[in-house]
């Protein structure tokens, strides 16, 4: 009989209890919660941690864990806690006294959002996410059937990436939960897009879900989606790539300003942009090894303006300049190189850079460049697409000797083309020399018929 857990069964409070600690970064001031928070857990349908082991789990994820998405494999997420300094538990009573203010000053919130360590801990995120975005977390939303679900266009292909994404879940957790939480993730994802029938779906958007569900459950994790949905993320879910690929051609034009040879060089390899395709649909989620790198750029993100994605990544690539200007200057080893992003990047000091790149050259400064990159690329992709008068290929080529030969057999032996089974060349000589041949032969034929009719008696 199919578990309770299993139908999607766990309320709001035991989703609080289920996700609250995933990656949790608090420290020892978080010791009490955290141990009430694992007992919660403990006693979720009288399931041990330690009696699931990963042979447990079945072939189901030793299959997943095989499987590949658009080219790269998923992240493999680190949970480890990260040690408390001094400055981020003083940050911390700073956050916690800011929510109790009335009204929330969402301002300080963001700038706090945005300096170092961001909000420190998912316990703090859970609380200020939703108000960095203006949600009210008290609104009810009605919930599709999971009829209405199934019937989707794009109920399948979300079931399969949701099974892909196995490794973005904390290790360790019971299976029952792992389970419950596929669910969730699926019908998050489905809700949106139900929801608003314009927009589309695309490979990477549950990488996004997946984090804001680990950290807020699935009810506020819905609404910070529906929001992200129809404002960050509003152009990658069109119903082409245009609008995205227009928007990924901003990091040349931050790249020149900041450093130009690396720019040319870039240029040089023909390398594009689609090295940061996954950072931009995924909010880097997709790239990144450590969970606590993942939600300290959500903190980020989700107080800056929309195109601040773009800006880390121009600022990442400065950043490695050395590594590229050391690898050939090729599209392959330079997307090689990109396409991986290090566990040990100084990503507050890249989080810095950004901001002021971004105040230096804000999206308007650069808009026209990249309006003229956006053009040449259109050029480019309809050159490659035209269509084409069909060539005579060499198999077309050998396919006329091979009627030649079979002509030779009918010749009488004066007329045959020496070697004509293996030509070691095919010049139009012997060409334009056979058809003669072939033709010559022909007219005999014709005269000799022409002879033998002129003899035969008329009946």
């Amino acid at each position: 009989m199919e578990s309770e857990v299993r139908k999607g069964a766990l309320s709001p409070r035991q989703e609080d209890d289920t996700t609250s600690n995933y990656g949790n970064e608090s420290g020892k001031d978080d010791s009490d919660i955290d141990s009430e928070t694992c007992a919660k857990q403990g006693e979720l349908d009288n399931v041990c941690r330690d009696d699931i082991s990963r042979a447990s789990l079945g072939p189901r994820l030793q299959e997943v864990d095989r499987i590949e998405q658009n080219g790269c494999v998923t992240a493999e997420m680190n949970f480890d806690e990260v040690p408390q300094s001094s400055l981020t538990r003083e940050k911390r009573l700073q956050i916690e006294t800011s929510l109790l203010e009335e009204p929330v000053d969402v301002a300080k919130l963001k700038k706090l959002a945005l300096s170092e360590s961001g909000l420190v801990n998912d316990a703090l995120r859970r609380k200020v996410w939703p108000k960095l975005l203006g949600l009210d977390t008290q609104a009810a939303a009605e919930q599709p059937s999971q009829k209405e679900l199934e019937a989707h266009a794009e109920y399948h292909q979300v079931v399969l990436d949701v099974n892909r994404s196995l490794k973005r879940f904390p290790p360790g957790i019971p299976y029952e939960q792992r389970v419950a939480l596929q669910d969730q993730l699926t019908r998050l994802i489905l809700r949106v897009i139900i929801k608003y029938p314009h927009l589309r779906y695309y490979q990477g958007y549950h990488d996004v879900a997946v984090t804001f569900l680990l950290v807020v459950g699935e009810a506020v994790a819905f609404q910070i989606m529906e929001k992200l949905s129809t404002e960050h993320l509003k152009e990658c879910m069109e119903p082409t790539m245009d609008k995205t690929s227009h928007l990924l051609n901003y990091i040349y034009p931050l790249i020149r300003r900041v450093h130009p040879e690396l720019h040319d060089y870039l240029e040089r390899s023909g390398v594009g942009t689609m090295f940061c395709l996954p950072w931009f649909l995924t909010w880097y989620g997709h790239s990144l090894n450590q969970y606590s790198d993942v939600v300290r750029l959500y903190d980020f993100f989700l107080a800056s303006p929309p195109l601040m994605p773009l800006y880390v990544a121009a600022a990442l690539v400065v950043y490695r300049c050395d590594e590229i200007f050391n690898v050939d200057c090729d599209m392959a080893s330079i997307h090689s190189l990109l396409s991986k992003i290090p566990d040990d990047l100084p990503f507050e000091n890249l989080l810095k850079q950004a901001r002021k790149l971004y105040e230096d050259y804000p999206p308007r400064s650069v808009e026209a460049e990249v309006q003229e990159r956006f053009r040449r690329e259109l050029q480019l992709r309809r050159f490659d697409d035209r269509p084409r008068t069909p060539r005579r290929r060499p198999h077309n080529l050998g396919a006329i000797w091979h009627h030649i030969v079979e002509m030779n057999r009918m010749l009488p032996h004066w007329a045959l083309v020496p070697h004509v089974a293996v030509p070691r060349f095919r010049s139009r000589f012997v060409l334009v020399t056979t058809a003669a041949l072939v033709g010559l032969y022909a007219y005999l034929r014709m005269a000799d018929a022409l002879d033998v009719s002129s003899v035969l008696p008329v009946r």
